[in-house]
Parts: C-alpha cells; sequence; structure tokens
C-alpha cells in the first residue's frame, strides 16, 4: 500500500467529502423524513450496496468508459434523474402513515433499501468520483496488485459515506419526530421528503459535471 502519509492524506480527504453535506445525504435525509428511521436505514444500507458496484468498476477499469463513451454517461445519468423523480412524486402522493400508524410498513422499507441500491448505480458521478481520487493514492509499485489497493480504499470510502449516513438518518429522524405526530405534521413530512428527492433528480438532470 501507499505510505502512512499518503493514507493519513487519504483518510483526511474521505471524512472531509463523506461529511460534506451533499446529494448522498439530502437523500437518506429525505427517506427518512418520508418514510421514517428504518427506511432510511434501509436506505443507507441500498447506497452502501450499490456504492460497491462503482468500486469493483473502478478497480477493473470499467468505469473510464464514461469518460470517453459520454452519451453512455449521459444516458445513465438522465435515467437515474428521471428514477429520482419518480421517486419523489411516489413519496408525495403516498397516503401510507397515520398519526396512529407511524411505522412505515415493511413493504416501504423493503423499497427503499431497492430504491437506493438503483439509484446509486444509475449515478454516474459516483463513477468518476472514485476513478478521480483513488488513483491518486494507489501505489503500483507496492506488493499489493492494483486492483486490490483500489477494492480496498474503495471499501474504506464506502463505510465513511456510510457512517455519515447513519448520522444523517438518526439526525433526521430524530427533528422530525414531533412534528409526525399529527396528521398534517405527517403530510407535510411527505411533501419535504418528496420535494427533496424531485430536487436531487433535477439536479443530477441538468449537472454538467
Amino acid at each position: 500500500m501507499a505510505s502512512w502519509e499518503t493514507l493519513i492524506a487519504f483518510a483526511t480527504v474521505t471524512i472531509l467529502v463523506a461529511y460534506f453535506p451533499g446529494p448522498a445525504l439530502l437523500y437518506t435525509a429525505a427517506q427518512t423524513i418520508s418514510h421514517g428511521r428504518k427506511a432510511g436505514l434501509m436506505a443507507m444500507l441500498g447506497i452502501h450496496l450499490g456504492c460497491y458496484v462503482h468500486v469493483f468498476a473502478a478497480a477493473f477499469g470499467l468505469s473510464a468508459v464514461f469518460k470517453h463513451v459520454p452519451e453512455l454517461y449521459m444516458a445513465v445519468k438522465i435515467a437515474g434523474a428521471i428514477y429520482l423523480v419518480w421517486i419523489g412524486i411516489g413519496m408525495i402522493r403516498s397516503r401510507m402513515g397515520a398519526p396512529d400508524q407511524p411505522v412505515a410498513p415493511p413493504k416501504t422499507v423493503k423499497r427503499a433499501l431497492l430504491d437506493s441500491f438503483i439509484v446509486e448505480i444509475l449515478n454516474p458521478k459516483v463513477a468518476l468520483f472514485f476513478i478521480a481520487l483513488l488513483p491518486q493514492f494507489v501505489d503500483p509499485a507496492a506488493s499489493l496488485p492494483v486492483w486490490v489497493q483500489f477494492l480496498i480504499l474503495g471499501t474504506i470510502v464506502n463505510f465513511a459515506f456510510s457512517s455519515a449516513d447513519l448520522v444523517t438518518v438518526f439526525g433526521a429522524s430524530f427533528v422530525v419526530g414531533a412534528m409526525k405526530k399529527t396528521k398534517a405534521g405527517f403530510a407535510f413530512g411527505r411533501w419535504i421528503g418528496g420535494s427533496l428527492m424531485i430536487g436531487l433528480g433535477l439536479k443530477l438532470a441538468v449537472d454538467r459535471g
């Protein structure tokens, strides 16, 4: 692996990026606000699992295709944006969750896991992030193969992101706990979560990066 100085720099960059407010944290917050803590935790798990797809793709050079085939990058990005908007509209239209039933049904919780996994895979920005970040901390002269170093570093980044998502889920569930005790507050929570999701989809669609 790289030197200790390089690894310390890598850890610093990883923590700063993971805990900087961005789309991923807003996404987990939206799921939590709309469907509750369990759904937020499942969303976090879905993102975590989906991120491994990008880690493996970066390790074996597959993510580079997005840099060389901009049409594919655009197609995946638009698909991801449409999916986010669709999830957001579903949140707003959802009738589940009344003040006397504050827990999301199991089907909704499981759906949060699947939706989040798909959303993460359909975000080519994550793929480009890994192929931009990880090579800076890989040592070709090290005893470990380059692809193994990619997997190790990518896994560390993924767990750092998930820790930030976990903090977001518990923070969001604490903040909206009182709000969801009333019917109006519960409906407002769904509108907030859905609107955040739609906003993330629109942002992904118009982003040039």
